[in-house]
């Protein structure tokens, strides 16, 4: 079997676009116009007002999904154009480094575009919610196939990342964002459907989208795996990289800011990273606040990861190109980099996702999305088996607008136009919904 070829890896023609994108465009090449697209949707500034690590934090310096996602795009725009400068030679002429980058970080920008309220916590909340359906004889999920059931039995905000840029934003079901094959292939880390979403369970790809997996996978000569499974674009291992630095080092800084890890602990391993204390570092004064002290580690640690990942991509293009690399990019970066990686992670598992605030709040979440999944989905199931709707029903469908599914669509597409709904909220604007549907009414 031919190996993937970056001619067509990077092809600039766009999804539901009749004739394909130039590559000639005056101003913009067709991946900055990516890169503007995903920054001017509704869904990526909604990204401000929900959770990435702590939910409903009033401190302003922690991260949300929106600070996480431009911070994830500035890495992931060096790593692409450090590999383009390397590449440069073997892309196509049309191609520049520049090119590279924009690509990597638009695909950065949108990789948690399909992040629903309260972050991880909303996704578990989401899938115990239909697991407890599944068994509480509701009937909820009766004349569903296997896939679709898995579907909602796993939501993954991967998966509904690709259908917003597809299908929901701006061309809603002709295109969505008509984005680039090379950004689309780029942004899919779990390029397969949820049959194959393994021990894991992760998978890019709901039923409803799996033409356009196709499509996507088929225009770039993505290899295949399976039926409706392919292997990742090469690129795709970029983003991938960007996001674990930047998950890795800044959930760190974000525990220190909330008290909940020690100065020391957060200095030590982003020093292991940097390969030592960097020179501005040690330059600072004794008067110097811990917030400039860490940052000056930070981007020491963020310089050498970049530098490294890029070295590494080159290093292993044969095998990103055959879809035969089995390891993510920092496991084979040099030790201290992947050994600090790892144990930022884990220090943010047992200290800042143990801490009691956290978990307080995540129970609130699974309450929040358990009342708002029992109205919605509750909704959808009356209308599509009788045909009309209580008045209680009504008025929740009145909050969907045009989006509102009809009797005679399959219930599966009447699901998944609720979870659109849902997983498009703020953590504060499910909150207070859910708080109104309970009973506890604001007037004027």
């Amino acid at each position: 079997m031919t190996s993937m070829n970056w001619e067509r890896l990077l092809e600039p023609g766009r999804l539901n676009d009749k004739p394909r994108g130039s590559r000639d465009e005056v101003g913009r090449s067709p991946f900055h116009k990516d890169h503007d697209r995903i920054v001017f949707a509704g869904s990526f500034r909604r990204l401000g007002r929900k959770t990435q690590v702590h939910p409903l934090t009033d401190n302003d310096h922690i991260h949300t999904r929106l600070t996480h996602s431009l911070e994830v795009g500035c890495v992931g725009r060096s790593l692409g154009m450090i590999v383009g400068e390397q590449l440069r030679e073997r892309l196509p002429a049309w191609i520049t480094p520049a090119d590279l980058g924009v690509i990597v970080q638009a695909a950065c920008l949108g990789h948690d575009i399909g992040n629903p309220p309260f972050g991880h916590a909303g996704e578990y909340a989401i899938r115990d919610w239909f697991k407890r359906a599944e068994n509480d004889g509701s009937g909820l999920l009766e004349g569903l196939t296997d896939t679709q059931r898995d579907d909602l039995l796993t939501y993954e905000g991967n998966a509904q990342g690709f259908r917003i840029v597809t299908q929901i934003e701006y061309n809603q079901f002709r295109g969505g964002m008509r984005l680039t094959a090379a950004t689309l292939g780029t942004l899919l880390k779990y390029p397969w459907t949820v049959e194959h979403g393994g021990r894991t369970g992760k998978f890019g790809a709901y039923q409803s989208e799996r033409e356009q997996l196709a499509e996507v996978a088929e225009t770039l000569g993505l290899r295949r795996r399976a039926e409706w499974a392919w292997c990742r674009h090469p690129l795709a291992y970029l983003v991938e990289a960007a996001d674990d630095i930047c998950y890795a080092l800044l959930d760190l800084e974000d525990g220190l800011e909330m008290g909940i890890l020690r100065f020391d602990e957060v200095a030590g391993i982003l020093s292991q990273i940097a390969g030592g204390e960097p020179a501005e570092y040690a330059a600072l004064g004794a008067g110097v606040s811990q917030r400039r002290r860490i940052a000056a580690l930070r981007g020491a640690a963020m310089e050498r990861a970049v530098n490294d990942v890029g070295e590494v991509f080159v290093q292993h293009e044969t095998a990103l190109l055959n879809g035969a690399l089995t390891e993510d990019l920092l496991e084979l970066c040099h030790p201290d980099l992947d050994w600090g990686v790892k144990a930022a992670k884990q220090l943010a598992r047992e200290r800042i996702f143990q801490n009691e605030r956290k978990a307080k709040l995540e129970i609130g979440a699974h309450t929040t999305l358990g009342i708002l999944l029992e109205a919605f989905i509750g909704a959808a199931h009356e209308l599509h088996h009788h045909g009309r709707s209580t008045f209680k029903h009504q008025r929740v469908l009145a909050l969907i607008g045009e989006n509102t599914p009809r009797p005679t669509w399959p219930l599966y597409a009447s699901y998944r136009r609720m979870l659109d709904f849902i997983g498009g909220m703020t953590d504060h604007y499910a909150v207070e919904l859910a708080q109104e549907m309970g009973g506890r009414l604001k007037g004027e």
